[in-house]
Formats: C-alpha cells, structure tokens, sequence
C-alpha cells in the first residue's frame, strides 16, 4: 500500500474513528523531461531569488500571498496550522443525503480511509455498515493542503472512500453550451435508446490505456536503438446523410456483433465529395440502350418486310 498522505480521524455526533487516508488511484501515464533538442541535455526548473539571483535550498522557500502587484503578504508554515478551523484534525460529517443527490461532476480524486488502530475497527465498521444499508454518502468537511475543503464518504467493497468534492463555485456554468432547439422526433428517440439497448452494458474494466501502450512500444524501440513501428492512424468516418437510417443500422450492426440474427446487413450512410450514381440508374441506362437497339433492328426487319415482291 501506498504511504498515508493524511492521518486524523472521522468523526459524527460523538463518534471519532481514527483514520489514515491512502490514495485511491495512481497515475500511469508517461512523463517526458525537457530537453534541448540540439545537443539533448535536460533542462532543469531551478527557482531563483530574483534579488540575490541565486538558486534557493527548499528550506529557504517561504509563501506569499499577491496583494497587489508590488505588495506580498508573507505567511507562515506556523500560520496557517494555527487557523482556527475544526476540520483542521479531523473529517468533520455535517450530514447525510441519499447517494443521488450528489451530482458527479462534483467528484473530485478518491482516497481510501484505513482503520487506525484496533480501537477505530468497530466505529469504522458500524459507520460502513450504516451507510451501505441506508444507501446514503456522509458529507463531511475537512481541511488539507492550506485549504479546506468538501468531501463524501462511501462505501467502495469493504472499505470507506472519502470523495473529494468540488465547492459549487468551483463548477462552471454550462449555459450557451448545448445546441440550439433542434427537431427530433419520438420515433429519433426510440431508435437512439434501441441502439443503447444493442450495445449494451460492458464491463469497463476490458478497456486499456492503447495510448499508453503505443508510448511504450515506441519508447522501448528507441531505447533498442531500433525504429520504431508506427500504425496510421484510422480514418475518421463520414458525416451522417440519413439520423435515422444510421440509427437502425447501428443497431442491426450491434445485434450482429453480439452474434444476434439481424436479417439482413447494415448499411453505411455517409457524405462524400460527390453523391455516387446509383447502380440502378446505370442498369437502366443499359436496358434503355438494349430496346433502343432492339426497337431499330425490329423497324428495319419491318421496312426491308415491305420492300419485298408479293410472291
């Protein structure tokens, strides 16, 4: 398990549980250093003293806060632990809602509470037990990093996660976003949730990072001092000519890729430089040719019929 990046305890009513808080999630994706593109040395982030212009040891580096533009106001390590905060401590519950009042776009990083200590086991367990039952989230405050901050605690298996949330401030507005009134129609509608009802509910732990690991091959090619192998990427589809059309052959398309009898084969609907000739106009084109052929040969066999002596 990862190191605790947090320990203090949940409390309720007259309730303490003694936590250690643990990341819940970690970050696989691959980081790059600068470098200088003609030689290749690496480029370093080295933070001066813009008065003495020296580079500075950590335990020199102090915070500030911006005032204005030619004033800062100092604030110390000491200052900040003295605020008079009761989250300081503690993950402070100030209530408890049913789960689908809190909206997702809320959710911030995850963080797994662990039990500290053999005296915190039976309130973390009664607390697990009660919010899994009721199917309700704690809404607590707390305060880290020199903020305070919201947060919900559920139940994720056996253990209690604490959700950091976003203060309702924090999320912006959506207003101007979404289209103008647009025309759909029921039937639209239906065939769009038929699709969804195709495709289904998948286990989303099937999917892969697949830009990761193209980084990867790439990265242990060049390390190899080989090439590197590069697919091209796909090509995007058309634009859609027919919603409808192409709702019912997603579906059919769906069917048949869960092995489902569909009937008949999905069709592709989309926009191109040209609208293509259809095939019946052409094979009409040749029936025309042929009876226009076949109309001359029988008009001549009847004019050649007139010219010949009685007999």
């Amino acid at each position: 398990m990862p190191r605790p990046v947090w320990s203090g305890a949940v409390s309720f009513g007259l309730v303490t549980i003694p936590i250690k808080v643990m990341p819940a999630t970690e970050d696989h994706s691959i980081s790059f250093r600068q470098i200088h593109t003609a030689d290749g040395g690496r480029i370093r982030n080295r933070k001066v003293c813009e008065i003495e212009d020296r580079v500075l040891d950590p335990d020199e580096i102090g915070r500030a806060y911006e005032a204005s533009k030619d004033q800062l106001v100092a604030i110390s390590d000491q200052e900040l632990d003295d605020l008079p905060l009761p989250t300081a401590k503690a993950i402070d519950v100030e209530a408890f809602v049913d789960a689908e009042r809190l909206d997702p776009i809320r959710f911030g990083k995850p963080y797994f509470l662990q039990a500290d200590g053999a005296v915190a086991a039976k309130p973390y367990v009664l607390l697990r037990e009660a919010l899994q039952r009721s199917d309700k989230v704690a809404v607590a405050k707390f305060a880290w990093h020199n903020r305070e901050r919201l947060g919900a605690l559920r139940v994720v298996g056996d253990a209690i996660v604490l959700q950091v949330l976003h203060w309702p401030d924090e999320i912006r507005s959506a207003e101007g976003l979404a289209p103008r009134a647009v025309d759909i129609s029921d039937s639209e509608v239906d065939e769009a949730m038929a699709l969804m009802e195709a495709i289904g509910g998948t286990d989303i732990s099937q999917y892969r990072d697949q830009y990761r690991e193209a980084m990867e091959a790439v990265i242990e090619a060049k390390t190899a001092g080989e090439p590197p192998e590069m697919e091209a990427p796909a090509e995007p589809k058309g634009k859609v000519v027919d919603l409808m059309s192409a709702l019912q052959d997603s579906v059919r398309a769906a069917k048949k890729s869960r092995g489902e009898d569909t009937g008949d084969e999905a069709e592709v609907h989309e926009i191109s430089g040209r609208r293509p000739t259809p095939k019946k106009t052409a094979a009409k084109k040749t029936a025309a040719k042929k009876t226009s052929a076949s109309g001359k040969k029988t008009a001549a066999a009847k004019k050649s019929s007139r010219k010949k002596p009685a007999s």
